[in-house]
């Protein structure tokens, strides 16, 4: 008897060709490396430096590097340099970084799409939207470099986008796996484990399941979260005698030229920069895109959409706990990142937010009562799309 083949979904595969092709032609346009490696290699010196059985790099003047005890140390969460570790080993300082971040953020299309499509999207709609809501935003710029603050957001998006599909698969262990992997590229995605994890329990048990089964499902995710955990306090004990400490401390910038890192002070630019800012200056008579951020209500359209949402669920009366949760996260997040000096520096729109975006994913998983998208929403994450391709030609490394 000849069993019939299983039906092979398309979209994942259109979905690599469409992005593909955007980016191919951004690279003719800028004249980037579809595949090359990035002048600010942080990680790769870092890969590097681990196959030549230390962890110090030595000094780069275009790169951001700590200074302790008289050495130079990559002052990012880790993670990323163990991708490129064998990379390394093959291409030495040539690794493919302009690829490697293209591949983070397809995969992160695809993730959502594949979350969509299993909660409750038409595969038609779940394409369309994962494929806006990732690529009209300020991750669209990062791509075409794989310059080592770029990987770091790529990965972790993609981690994060993977977690979420992965609970909606009820593979909490994985899901758990990947989401600590991505607090290794960054930190202040440990907030999302407060949506991720009470979703999960809440969906858990309202379909019967006993609270000791779902505690006995948890562990061997926690168990590989408290793993990566431990690897990183170890790492970071071994360079600075401090588990807590990435290195960003020591950065010359924060250790003897007198800035503050993370400070309540920074609260007022940055929110009137990527909360109220325009994305334009007015000068010499004509607009010119700004250097160094402008709202992320307009720079990440998928979060003014979640924001949207969320005050019409109020208004109608369906607001749920779930969602209340999502957004609660979600703002706390943005608070932290609210704290940071300068939040991403030279970039387009609002850097930083792309490690927002899973949040409106989870938000929109939630909303089961929407069965269509609305038209409102589609011309937004339209316009921001090509907002985003604009930026990504204008304003690039």
């Amino acid at each position: 008897m000849i069993r019939r083949l299983r039906k092979v979904d398309p979209y994942p595969l259109f979905l690599c060709f469409v992005i593909a092709g955007m980016w191919l032609a951004l690279d003719m346009i800028t004249g980037k490396s579809f595949f090359g490696p990035s002048p600010y290699n942080s990680y790769t010196l870092q890969a590097l430096s681990w196959l030549h059985g230390h962890t110090w790099v030595e000094n780069n003047e275009i790169l951001e590097l700590a200074i302790y005890e008289g050495r130079y140390y990559v002052s990012f969460p880790p993670l990323p340099s163990v991708v490129l570790l064998p990379f390394a080993a093959l291409f030495g300082m040539n690794t493919p970084d302009n690829l490697l971040i293209k591949i983070y953020a397809c995969a992160a299309v695809v993730f959502l799409y594949q979350a969509l499509k299993k909660v409750s999207c038409r595969r038609a709609e779940a394409a369309l939207w994962s494929f806006l809501s990732v690529c009209s935003s300020s991750l669209l710029p990062l791509t075409l470099e794989g310059a080592v603050w770029y990987q770091a957001q790529a990965l972790a998006l993609m981690l994060t986008t993977g977690a979420v599909y992965l609970m909606t698969a009820d593979r909490m262990t994985w899901a758990l796996f990947m989401y600590a992997l991505s607090v290794a590229a960054r930190p202040f995605d440990a907030v999302l484990f407060i949506p991720l994890i009470t979703v999960w329990i809440y969906l858990n048990a309202r379909g019967g399941v006993p609270a000791r089964d779902i505690v006995r499902k948890l562990a061997p995710g926690f168990a590989l979260g408290l793993t990566v955990a431990l690897a990183i306090g170890i790492y970071n004990y071994v360079r600075f005698h401090d588990p807590f400490e990435f290195g960003h401390n020591y950065l010359p910038e924060f250790s003897f030229q007198g800035g503050i890192q993370f400070s309540l002070s920074h609260i007022g630019n940055n929110a009137k920069t990527f909360i109220w800012g325009l994305p334009f200056d007015l000068g010499d008579g004509s607009l010119s895109l700004k250097r160094f951020g402008f709202s992320f209500l307009i720079a990440c359209p998928v979060l003014t959409v979640m924001i949207v949402s969320f005050f019409a669920d109020l208004f109608r009366k369906r607001m749920d706990t779930l969602r209340m949760i999502t957004m609660c996260s979600f703002l706390v997040h943005f608070f932290l990142l609210l704290l940071h000096r300068t939040f991403g520096g030279y970039q387009f729109g609002a850097r930083y937010c792309v490690d927002l975006l899973p949040y409106a994913f989870l938000y929109r998983l939630l909303q089961k009562e929407t069965k269509k998208t609305p038209v409102w929403e589609w011309i937004l994450l339209g316009l921001g799309l090509i907002f985003s391709v604009y930026g990504s030609i204008v304003m690039h490394l």
